[in-house]
């Protein structure tokens, strides 16, 4: 018997009429001029509402050569709620509007074995939007392709955590016929986030987050975790997807295949020329095999 998890965000954070879905995530990846590349084995996409951030997504997702993958670990961060560690979904099908994602149950019952990872209820997979805003853009680029995914919500991780999480995880990188999926959004900004770092030096507010923003964009390049900490401590960004990424920087120095992430869209919800300007960033990368 399936347990499902509904597409809970459908018709408020993205439409939930199938044909204007389908519309709209072709119209976004049409508009990238990307070409797909079988080197791409994860990318990393923001997770707002569609009408914020689903065309910046698509410079992710546009990457994605389908062919030879069978399965997409997602890393989401947790908004709502809160576990020190890393939980796996209890659903058995992930639906979506235009088509559904079966869980891996395989790989999650041998990351369960581990004793390293928590459960997730229903509820608190419903409630997170992070791995969900992926979904549909999977579901459309995996069309005609026969695919599981294995959904894993990353809590508030500690610096030790995330190393052993991704040293953990490292080995499902070296196999090609998976791909991985890191849900972040990047700087808010205003004082409705608690966080209003402006360095007049760059010019107007906006331009100020963008240069906070590429200087965490071209460490996370590097592909240096410790680096990124620093970077995360010294400037305190409020980028949500922090420990989901920190976990795939690890997974990436853990394993035998050499990754390159590049960054290919930067994008912000508003442009903040004032102190009471609010705005979230969203940047799309694609994460390559090394030759």
């Amino acid at each position: 018997m399936d347990k499902i998890r509904r597409p809970s965000h459908a018709g408020s954070w993205y439409t939930d009429n199938p044909k204007k879905l389908e519309e709209e995530l072709e119209g976004w990846l049409g508009a990238t001029g990307l070409t797909k590349s079988p080197d791409v084995r994860g990318v990393i996409a923001p997770h707002a509402g569609y009408s914020y951030s689903g065309r910046a997504a698509a410079y992710a997702f546009g990457n994605i050569d389908p062919t030879n993958i069978t399965r997409v670990f997602l890393l989401g961060p947790s908004h709502h709620y809160y576990t020190p560690k890393c939980a796996l979904s209890t659903a058995t099908v992930y639906k979506t509007p235009i088509g559904d994602l079966p869980i891996d149950l395989e790989v999650i019952e041998e990351l369960k074995a581990t004793g390293k990872f928590e459960l997730m209820d229903l509820q608190v997979d419903e409630a997170e939007h992070s791995m969900e805003m992926h979904l549909p853009y999977l579901v459309k680029i995996f069309e005609g392709h026969p695919v599981k995914v294995v959904p894993i919500l990353v809590g508030a991780l500690n610096t030790d955590n995330e190393a052993m999480y991704g040293r953990l995880l490292a080995k499902y990188v070296d196999d090609p016929t998976n791909f991985f999926s890191v849900s972040s959004d990047f700087c808010h900004w205003g004082s409705r986030f608690h966080y209003t770092h402006y360095d007049k030096k760059c010019g107007p507010i906006h331009k100020s987050i963008e240069a906070l923003d590429k200087m965490g964009m071209d460490i996370i390049e590097t592909g240096n975790a410790d680096a990124f900490k620093q970077y995360l401590s010294e400037y305190d960004n409020t980028i949500c997807g922090r420990h989901p990424i920190s976990v795939f920087l690890h997974m990436s120095s853990n394993c035998s295949t050499k990754i390159k992430i590049k960054f290919l869209r930067y994008e912000q919800s508003s442009q903040c020329k004032t102190m009471r300007d609010s705005s979230v960033s969203y940047a799309s990368a694609a994460a390559k095999v090394d030759a």
